[in-house]
């Protein structure tokens, strides 16, 4: 059997006008070849749909459970394309991202996933917090689409796009030694003296990585006092006297009583922000939509 829509369109106009020349004039095709398909389409499915003489043409009973039949097979079709369109143009479908914990508090990217969910409401969105390490495997077997992570090094499949650079601070509690610093910028030898709260290795991989470089390259060997694996928790333990801590600016968000945060006076250092995809894999338009939209507010930020 090889019906084509068009058997159905051509039955739905003869069976809306009961008159084969009317049918033929509204589909701009001749009377002949109509009445051909008509046959051709009941020889196909072996039942008579069209009672027909010289003067009537009416329905038969199976011509009117083919014609309910054939309205709905036309609906779902033109539904099946509408939805193909949509999700071409990304308006549809569903989006994997991967996120740090540090994500959430970073302005520009929080502003953007809201401005993509109010423009794009029926994309599924699923967010995964992982740390920039553990989004890598998911990013080659694409259970994520697209991963916002700190700078480290990515096998060849992968890419990214640099998003923003963020500015490295110290967090210290209220009444704290380093802060008379807080307007000129500390030095950021004065922090071997200190106890440090910091990161647990395998929670913030590059973070944990980048700050331990920064340390290093200053001459300073830290004296970790606590480690946690939230950032919520490390600034907690910084407010309860439990040392200080290297952060990235996004963590100045957090507000949380009895915190204070100064910059560096004798570094310029910065933890690279990047939204990385893979190159072998073809990104979901829905993807691409949010890919645009981080740029473009990223780039506008920029110009202010």
């Amino acid at each position: 059997m090889s019906i084509e829509l068009r058997h159905l369109r051509y039955f739905i106009a003869v069976a809306e006008e009961l008159h084969f020349g009317r049918a033929a004039d509204r589909l701009h095709i001749s009377q002949p070849p109509l009445s051909q398909q008509i046959q051709s389409l009941e020889e196909q499915i072996n039942a008579k749909l069209l009672e027909r003489n010289n003067r009537n043409v009416s329905l038969t009973p199976a011509g009117v459970m083919f014609l309910k039949e054939a309205y709905q097979i036309l609906s779902q079709v033109e539904a099946a394309a509408t939805k193909a369109a949509r999700m071409e143009r990304g308006e549809l479908g569903e989006l994997s991202i991967g996120f740090t914990s540090t994500t959430p508090f970073m302005n520009r990217v929080t502003m953007s996933l809201r401005q993509y969910r109010e423009s794009y409401p029926e994309v599924a969105i699923h967010m995964h917090q992982m740390n920039t390490k553990q989004q890598i495997p998911p990013l080659l077997t694409g259970r994520i689409d697209i991963g916002i992570m700190r700078n480290t090094i990515l096998p060849s499949q992968l890419d990214y796009q640099l998003l923003f650079k963020e500015p490295f601070m110290v967090a210290v509690y209220e009444g704290h030694p380093l802060l008379k610093y807080e307007k000129t910028g500390v030095d950021i030898r004065l922090l071997a003296d200190y106890p440090l709260v910091f990161f647990e290795r395998e929670v913030g991989t590059a973070l944990y990585d980048e700050i331990m470089n920064l340390l290093t390259s200053a001459g300073v060997t830290p004296k970790i006092s606590q480690e946690a694996g939230e950032a919520m928790t490390i600034l907690g333990l910084v407010s309860a006297g439990m040392g200080i801590s290297i952060i990235t600016e996004s963590f100045t968000r957090m507000k949380i009583d009895g915190i204070k945060y100064i910059n560096f006076s004798n570094i310029n250092a910065s933890s690279e922000v990047w939204l990385v995809y893979n190159t072998h894999r073809a990104l979901p338009s829905s993807a691409k939509k949010l890919t645009e939209l981080l740029i473009t507010n990223i780039v506008d930020n920029k110009k202010k």
